[in-house]
């Protein structure tokens, strides 16, 4: 199994494929399992690098630095791996590893894909629309998972128990490991701007931990951004609607991808 050592972690990670590298983040209910349906596809085109950020899947966090750490972790995996350019599909709490990769480094990432994540682009409805479903969350039957819609698991069983199966594979988390600091009224817009990165939001019109107009208002403030809204999906598009999720980023990732996207990984490596 490889294991890179990089930044005090064992950080386990997979590549697949070849060409341009595109790297992908998990959300916080995931691990690099969660792209099993992205990586047979996208790998006919690109290198595909999965890996288990910190505190998550295979991979442990002996010096307990938690999320502070994603985005120097990413980095010392593509230095392991010598890769410099990337592109970065993340989903929901990869955002965060995507986005602060993509300040540190502007010139490496040539293209990002936030799924059911804002990047840390916010203003104050967005704020208040977060506050509020943290403060009244919608409804929802007993049993069913917040990151997939109401009615999936009653149309796809097979992939919703799949889905729960790969949560459970992650130790437990503090329920404030995502916490945004007390009183940070920050955004990240101005400097995505800036860095020059082409950006794709992705949002299911169902979904109810990032609910769409948070992530209307994210491309909104980012100029030349794009969005795409996805009916019937919840927050993991990704894994609800992967044809969608992934003709969508498929299409975006060829737009903007520069004549030398470069950074291929030089070696094929899996579980």
């Amino acid at each position: 199994m490889p294991f890179a050592q990089v930044n005090g972690v064992e950080l386990y990670y997979e590549v697949h494929g070849s060409g341009p590298t595109v790297v992908f983040a998990h959300g916080s209910g995931g691990n690099h399992l969660s792209w099993w349906q992205q990586v047979p596809f996208f790998s006919q085109h690109y290198t595909c690098i999965t890996f288990d950020h910190r505190s998550f899947g295979r991979t442990r966090d002996g010096d307990q630095q938690g999320r502070r750490a994603f985005a120097d972790d990413l980095g010392g995996l593509l230095g392991h791996l010598g890769v410099e350019r990337v592109a970065i599909v993340a989903h929901s709490m990869g955002g965060r590893t995507a986005v602060g990769f993509t300040l540190r480094n502007p010139a490496r990432v040539w293209g990002i894909v936030l799924c059911g994540s804002n990047g840390g682009s916010v203003n104050d409805e967005s704020r208040q629309i977060r506050e509020e479903n943290q403060e009244h969350p919608a409804p929802r039957p007993n049993g069913t998972v917040r990151g997939l819609s109401v009615g999936f698991a009653a149309r796809d069983p097979g992939r919703a128990f799949l889905y729960r199966q790969i949560m459970r594979l992650n130790p437990r988390h503090a329920p404030d490991f995502l916490a945004v600091a007390p009183g940070y009224r920050g955004s990240t817009h101005e400097r995505l701007a800036a860095s020059g990165a082409p950006i794709l939001y992705v949002v299911g019109e169902e979904d109810v931990i990032a609910p769409p107009r948070t992530i209307e208002i994210a491309a909104s403030q980012v100029p030349g951004s794009r969005l795409l809204r996805v009916p019937d999906s919840g927050h993991s598009v990704y894994y609800e609607q992967p044809d969608v999720f992934n003709q969508a980023v498929l299409a975006f990732l060829k737009d903007v991808a520069p004549s030398q996207a470069g950074g291929a990984a030089h070696r094929s490596e899996q579980a």
